[in-house]
């Protein structure tokens, strides 16, 4: 049987069981075949169908009865006719070019994601998204869990939960099966995805009432509880279906799963319901996709080369951490590992010297009535530890109520501010056990966590001067990096609008003096206008417009990601990317309204004013836990640690027995002067130590014998099998010098 041309469901709806699934290689030959069994669809598949195939009939009746003629205005001002409740975006992108539009994703309409394959409803402007667009990916990743989805619920009969887009790419869905999944699954959910992929099942969106959605899903406990608890009574959701699989989702998706032309299962665990160990376990399955075979394959070999440079297999390799049951989430950090962390540390106290922030120390445990203030016992009780005892106290997992004391202690002038306080504190969070991963999730960490009080005028310039900042240590790390202004969230926010607009445009002029982006710029699509860059897509596009004129140098063009705020005020996210072009979450900046209000901070105004204010209050971090970032540096160099913050930056191999004294005393001179150096004193060959210390990834290999030891000299080495060098002590003294700690007038690595 040939499965590229009889539909994997139609022969499954009959038999029963999928027989065999063969294996095709690029040029059509084949060079795999095996057998695989598959149960019956579940039982609730056809009737799930049956109701929405109704309700969706219902839906186009009613827009048939809506239709009227509408304006839509394209990005550089040119207007299209269309007719509302017919005419979609993909429509529109045809109408430009065919193959523009199989390259478009999703669409922006009205400032608002939209299904390419929705109707528009009105006079509208439209954006088109494609692979480029974050927006665009991530709708991308959210289709392919809808995929994974289906495979799911055919192979195990699953109940299924979620399946978001994850911030790091990819997706996952988790459900409820008999039976545990395992890797050996992989294969078969790949060989039904491939299928749902191949009929290229439109995504059908459909608006129903909470009650019709109720009875949609009656079959699931978890799509039931999700619509009773997010879709007010007399309210309305949207339920989306491709192919056999009706989910309800808020969308917006792919025109149809064909445009998923590459995905993978590369991994699964379990979880609990909503994070609660008291509900039911869960089955996840991760997924990655793209719209081109050859950047999964790229994605493969990134993902094969962090698996070669896991820091949890680095840590124990090179000797420098290590995790044990007893406490589970915490690092033992063996001296070779200290000593990194601890040269992290000191880099950033050096730092902060230079930059006017001043380190405090603050307890690791308060009471209740602390964490009531602050609002932490009502918001964040649940990942805190609690001590059951008298005082009702709670270790800490953040610095900022603690700095907010410290500041209050004392009456404050306005001619004390900024006041700039640094804690590198121990801090706890309650993680679940499953979700503890190596450095990269911990319960008992340290964070370069800073918080800035400052004047409302002086909030502009400490935002420059924290970007600033972290560009330098990133440039040191040698990361890239990617700025996003996060602005208020459509619910939950404190303070008025005016106090909102004033914040996000402080920010917003911070990023654009750091990246170099002027005011006022003429817009390339509307000559005659001008423009202030505010994030958005079409902010975006209009600056890579001008960038290619090259009429001014940007740095980078930041982007906006509306709603995604604190609820106690604007921020600034801050994204790296490593050499295997991973991106990771580091540092923030954020703005905060909330704690100065709680902790009643005030600082007083000149003496004819009177008044007394509010400071602004910033949450200011760069490396974030300095166990996650060492987890990514260990990872970023592959174990080659630069000699700044290497724990072996040189080793003395004597020649032979006879040289060992000279070789100590070599070791000790540089010793002394704050190196960390040692001694091979084992009796293996000369070749055989050098290589050694090669893999054992010490960055100089000092080798002494007769001629050396007569000369009062060494013959250097570096791990990178460099030409060799002869130097004196005092000489390689003044190397070491030069690759030590680098400060903001210094960027050695």
């Amino acid at each position: 049987m040939n499965m590229n041309r009889r539909s994997l469901l139609t022969y499954v709806r009959e038999r029963g069981t999928l027989l065999q699934v063969r294996f095709y290689s690029k040029t059509g030959s084949l060079f795999a075949s095996k057998r695989i069994e598959l149960p019956p669809p579940p039982e609730f598949w056809e009737n799930r169908i049956d109701v929405f195939r109704t309700l969706y009939e219902r839906q186009q009746r009613e827009h048939e009865s809506k239709e009227a003629p509408i304006t839509v205005q394209l990005p550089d001002g040119k207007q299209l006719p269309g007719t509302a409740y017919r005419t979609t975006p993909l429509d529109i992108a045809q109408s430009i070019s065919n193959s523009m539009a199989d390259k478009m994703l999703a669409a922006k309409v009205n400032n608002e994601l939209w299904d390419l394959g929705r109707p528009l409803e009105g006079d509208c402007t439209i954006d088109l998204l494609d692979w480029d667009s974050p927006e665009g990916r991530k709708i991308f990743w959210h289709s392919s869990a809808h995929i994974l989805g289906t495979a799911m619920e055919w192979k195990y009969g699953a109940k299924l939960s979620t399946g978001p887009a994850l911030e790091d790419g990819g997706f996952f869905y988790e459900a409820e099966t008999e039976s545990p999944v395992s890797e050996t699954d992989y294969q078969s959910v790949e060989a039904i995805v491939k299928e749902v992929v191949t009929k290229k099942h439109p995504f059908q969106r459909l608006v129903v009432a909470k009650e019709e959605a109720l009875e949609l899903f009656k079959y699931n406990s978890f799509k039931s509880a999700t619509i009773r608890d997010k879709v007010p009574d007399g309210g309305w959701c949207t339920v989306y279906r491709c192919g056999p699989l009706v989910d309800p989702c808020s969308g917006p998706h792919l025109p149809h799963t064909g445009r998923v032309k590459a995905l993978t299962v590369h991994k699964n665990s379990s979880s609990y319901w909503r994070n609660k160990d008291t509900n039911p376990v869960l089955q996840r399955l991760y997924g990655m996709s793209f719209p081109k075979e050859k950047l999964l394959t790229e994605w493969k070999e990134v993902m094969a080369a962090a698996a070669k440079n896991d820091h949890r297999k680095l840590g124990v390799r090179q000797g420098l951490w290590m995790f044990h049951d007893h406490s589970p989430g915490s690092c033992f950090w063996f001296p070779n590992g200290a000593k990194i962390y601890n040269k992290l540390q000191n880099w950033l106290r050096q730092e902060y010297r230079l930059r006017g922030f001043e380190e405090v120390i603050t307890p690791n445990m308060y009471n209740r009535k602390l964490w009531e203030t602050s609002g932490h016992w009502t918001n964040y009780s649940d990942d805190m530890y609690r001590i059951d005892d008298d005082s009702n106290s709670a270790l800490k997992p953040m610095n900022c109520p603690g700095h907010c004391l410290m500041y209050s202690s004392t009456r404050r002038s306005y001619r004390e501010l900024p006041i700039r306080y640094a804690d590198f504190g121990v801090l706890h969070r309650n993680e679940l056990t499953g979700a503890l991963s190596g450095l990269t999730r911990v319960r008992r960490f340290c964070q370069d966590d800073a918080h800035i009080f400052c004047l409302p005028e002086q909030v502009t310039t400490e935002i420059e001067g924290a970007l600033e900042f972290l560009e330098h240590i990133y440039n040191v790390l040698g990361f890239k990096f990617f700025l996003a202004l996060s602005t208020r969230p459509p619910k939950k926010m404190l303070g008025d609008h005016e106090l909102w607009d004033k914040s996000e445009a402080h920010l917003a002029r911070a990023l654009n003096k750091f990246c170099g982006i002027p005011e006022g710029v003429a817009d390339p699509q509307n000559p005659s206008e001008t423009f202030t860059f505010d994030g958005s897509e079409s902010h975006v596009r209009k600056m890579k417009i001008i960038q290619r004129t090259g009429d001014f140098k940007i740095k980078q063009l930041w982007t906006l990601n509306p709603g995604d705020g604190a609820f106690y005020g604007p921020k600034i996210d801050i994204r790296i990317e490593d050499c295997m072009k991973r991106k990771h979450q580091l540092g923030t900046l954020q703005l905060d309204f909330t704690l100065p209000e709680r902790f009643d901070l005030v600082y007083e105004k000149p003496a004819d004013d009177g008044l007394k204010t509010r400071p602004v209050m910033i949450h200011r971090a760069i490396l974030g836990s300095l166990e996650r970032c060492i987890a990514i540096l260990a990872e970023h160099w592959k174990g080659k640690w630069p000699f700044w913050i290497s724990p072996r930056q040189a080793t003395v191999i004597p020649v032979s027995e006879q040289h060992l004294n000279y070789a100590k005393q070599v070791k000790d001179e540089l010793f002394t002067s704050g190196y960390e150096v040692t001694v091979d004193t084992s009796d293996a060959k000369l070749g055989k130590k050098i290589r050694n210390a090669q893999i054992a990834q010490y960055n100089f290999i000092l080798v002494v014998g007769e001629e050396e030891m007569a000369k009062k000299t060494v013959t250097v080495r570096s791990r990178e099998d460099a030409p060799l060098v002869e130097k004196s002590v005092p000489q390689l003294l003044e190397t070491f010098s030069e690759l030590s700690i680098p400060g903001s007038r210094s960027s050695n690595c």
